[in-house]
């Protein structure tokens, strides 16, 4: 399975270098728009819209050379494509047919759902300009012609879907619309951002993430949407240290296995980013110079600039950092982590000398081991891999609960995101999995518990 990065390429793309030499061919591959006449470096007048970049800053650059802006929804270095060319859409079909010929034959698509951008460019008064150019206005039609003319329908492909709305991700993945196999969507990602603000905290909500849950679960089931299942990526802080607790390695053990019964439990495809199965935590840094992530690096000084103190923006970056999941994978307890013998590109954290993969291997109670036990129980019963999913009424707000039924086959699950007992729903049926070793009292939740009961 290979990550498609179809939305922009670098910089140094020779595309790019050619269209900076100033060939026409290549100007019209990227999204560029004249500037003012009269522009100069060093006052090169209004961007073409006030759209902001994902990692801080406008989204648009000025080429001196060229009296010309170019867009970037990413960092400067990332070019935005012209999908409205459809030389661009032939060349992109042209690489998925490259590598169908070399035996790749799944495919994950980078922030795809971003490619077609408005034919009107205007501000945005209302927000960073994302409203225009998410699922935009011929993302349909392009994603059926590049699945088509790729022949990639009927693989396994997800797509990223930055922003986007359950209508449209039910589009993307029923089968019947011939676009992408399954979607992975952010919401249930920004429970914990006040006002949507990511460079910001809070404690996560989860009533609001069961709301989300709940709504993705069971309006794509509805539809004949899937979903792709995640806590954890390359973008986004490790989720036992997010939603979980790692203070104590009691709270952290329980809390790790406590969302992979969450999510791998639910209607879709679960993915496991790498260390999650360990239970890896976001690391330990303790200064800004231990970054290497720009987006962390530009928002240290932008959050400063807000107003907070260097301590407070360290305190937000080291929340919020997507370093934080970046870090070397955990094989053992030596100095590296069994991940080089010489020095890694970024810091490991210090808690490798406890969770790792050598020592869980041989640990029947490691995250690894429950992580193992999970997906042979999703491979032994059908009731999770194809049954229906409706969301319970909890007596808390820190319960997510939630039942699967398939063919008079009824599975109840119940999470307890909290440090506290909680009221749980009575259930006579078979424990089917626990990340508890003795059975509860069947009246309330323990700390961080979760449990599924079965009947046949």
């Amino acid at each position: 399975m290979l990550d498609m990065v179809f939305n922009h390429t670098s910089t140094e793309h020779e595309w790019f270098q050619r269209a900076l030499a100033g060939d026409p061919k290549y100007l019209a591959y990227y999204k560029f728009v004249d500037a003012a006449p009269d522009a100069t470096a060093d006052d090169p007048g209004e961007p073409p819209t006030n759209w902001e970049s994902k990692f801080g800053g406008n989204a648009w650059e000025y080429v001196p050379s060229l009296n010309k802006w170019y867009l970037h929804l990413f960092d400067v270095t990332q070019a935005d494509l012209n999908w409205d060319n459809p030389e661009v859409r032939a060349e992109l079909v042209n690489v998925l047919r490259f590598w169908r010929s070399k035996g790749v034959n799944a495919f994950r698509f980078d922030v795809v759902n971003l490619i077609s951008k408005p034919e009107t460019l205007e501000n945005d008064y209302e927000g960073d300009g994302r409203r225009f150019y998410t699922d935009g206005p011929r993302i349909h039609e392009y994603l059926q012609e590049m699945v088509r003319e790729g022949d990639i329908d009927g693989l396994m492909t997800v797509g990223e879907m930055s922003s986007t709305s359950i209508d449209n991700c039910i589009r993307y993945s029923n089968p019947d619309c011939h676009e992408l196999g399954m979607a992975f969507s952010f919401h249930h990602l920004k429970v914990d951002y006040p006002d949507g603000e990511k460079w910001e905290l809070m404690d996560p909500d989860i009533a609001a993430l069961r709301r989300i849950f709940a709504n993705w679960q069971e309006q794509m089931t509805a539809g004949g949407g899937w979903n792709a299942l995640f806590w954890s990526n390359h973008d986004q802080p490790r989720p036992n240290s997010r939603f979980g607790d790692d203070s104590t390695k009691e709270s952290w053990l329980l809390s790790s296995k406590l969302l992979a019964v969450c999510t791998h439990l639910l209607r879709g495809t679960p993915y496991i980013y790498q260390g999650e199965e360990l239970g890896m935590t976001n690391p330990d840094f303790t200064s800004i110079d231990q970054y290497r992530d720009v987006e962390s690096i530009n928002y240290y000084q932008i959050l400063q600039e807000r107003g907070h103190s260097a301590d407070e923006a360290f305190h937000i970056v080291h929340e919020r950092s997507r370093d934080d999941s970046r870090t070397p994978v955990q094989w053992d307890g030596s100095d590296t982590a069994g991940f080089t013998t010489g020095e890694p590109w970024i810091g490991i954290a210090s808690n490798h000398a406890w969770v790792n993969a050598a020592d869980e291997a041989h640990d029947p109670d490691s995250v690894l081991a429950f992580y193992k036990q999970l997906i042979a129980l999703r491979k032994a019963e059908r009731v999770v891999q194809a049954g229906d999913v409706r969301f319970v009424e909890t007596a808390s707000d820190k319960v997510i609960a939630y039942e699967r039924t398939l063919d008079g086959e009824r599975l109840l699950v119940q999470c307890n995101f909290s440090s506290d007992e909680q009221p749980a729903t009575a259930a006579d049926g078979k424990v089917l999995v626990s990340n508890y070793d003795e059975p509860g009292d069947g009246v309330t939740l323990r700390p961080w518990e979760a449990t599924a009961h079965i009947w046949r």
